[in-house]
């Protein structure tokens, strides 16, 4: 379907280091726009991950002056989803494929670790401590087994996103704070329109050549780290709600809470909950 035009690895060069050694090749034509970059626009649309992760630490500052080191963790995981993504989507690279499918596996652990509620952990599980042995450990195995089957990889990472949606709905089902439920149904839809783009691209390839549009994975990557701007700040916010008493969370918008389109950020108020 794609053609290589780009000048083969220099002898030596292991294979799984070389252009076009993925198992996975996205619906976007290989080379066309630049000779050293396999799928242009899929690498160029990577620039949305170098965004967010700046804009997440400013906009939750108040966040971060009192948990510093997990935002910062998820800020440069977030750049190496960005890195490795970029990475893959320039050489199509077997190499490029895993990192940039285990840089996304390691994101979730480390959302999980940090910011999943203590009422959530498995009944084994006595403290945070523990479970992040067991999310290390976890982590630790599912890589290894990342680079038996890599195609598999990218369902299984959306199977762990989905457990992660499947928290946050059963969560909101104990809470009335209208500006939690408009945040979390904002991510639901930036996450449903990547998601489709994924699919779309994945699936139904041959519909696409037919109608000339090839860029639906690009797509994909602006719409899901819009999704993120949505999911972090609302992960955290049921994290401060139930595990850090202290703090009554609250949902904010940047620039303005009335506007329909706006970002959202999470306040902390040392008042009683409301959830």
């Amino acid at each position: 379907m794609h053609q290589y035009s780009t000048e083969d690895d220099s002898p030596g060069m292991p294979s799984i280091f070389s252009y076009l050694s993925a198992e996975v090749d996205w619906c976007e034509g290989n080379f066309e726009h630049s000779r050293s970059i396999a799928e242009y626009y899929n690498t160029i649309s990577n620039v949305s991950f170098f965004i967010i992760s700046p804009v997440l630490l400013h906009l939750n500052k108040q966040y971060v002056q009192e948990h510093r080191k997990p935002v910062y963790y998820l800020s440069a995981m977030l750049l190496s989803i960005g890195i490795f993504s970029v990475y893959f989507h320039t050489t199509l690279s077997y190499v490029g494929q895993l990192l940039d499918e285990l840089s996304i596996l390691w994101t979730l652990a480390v959302t999980y670790t940090f910011w999943l509620p203590t009422s959530r952990f498995p009944k084994f599980i006595k403290n945070r401590t523990q479970f992040r042995w067991l999310i290390a450990i976890t982590t630790a195995i599912i890589t290894l087994l990342s680079f038996i089957k890599p195609s598999v990889n990218a369902y299984l990472l959306n199977s762990f996103a989905f457990y992660l949606l499947y928290m946050i709905w059963s969560l909101l089902r104990k809470c009335k704070d209208g500006r939690v439920h408009r945040l979390a149904a904002a991510m639901v839809v930036w996450w449903a329109l990547a998601i489709g783009c994924w699919i779309t691209d994945k699936w139904f390839c041959g519909f696409c050549q037919r109608i000339n549009f090839c860029y639906f994975h690009s797509f994909w990557h602006i719409l899901i780290a819009i999704s993120l701007l949505y999911c972090c700040p609302l992960v955290i916010y049921f994290y401060v709600l139930h595990d850090m008493p202290s703090f009554q969370p609250q949902i904010q918008y940047w620039p303005c809470d009335s506007w329909e389109v706006a970002l959202p950020y999470l306040a902390l108020r040392k008042t009683h909950k409301q959830c």
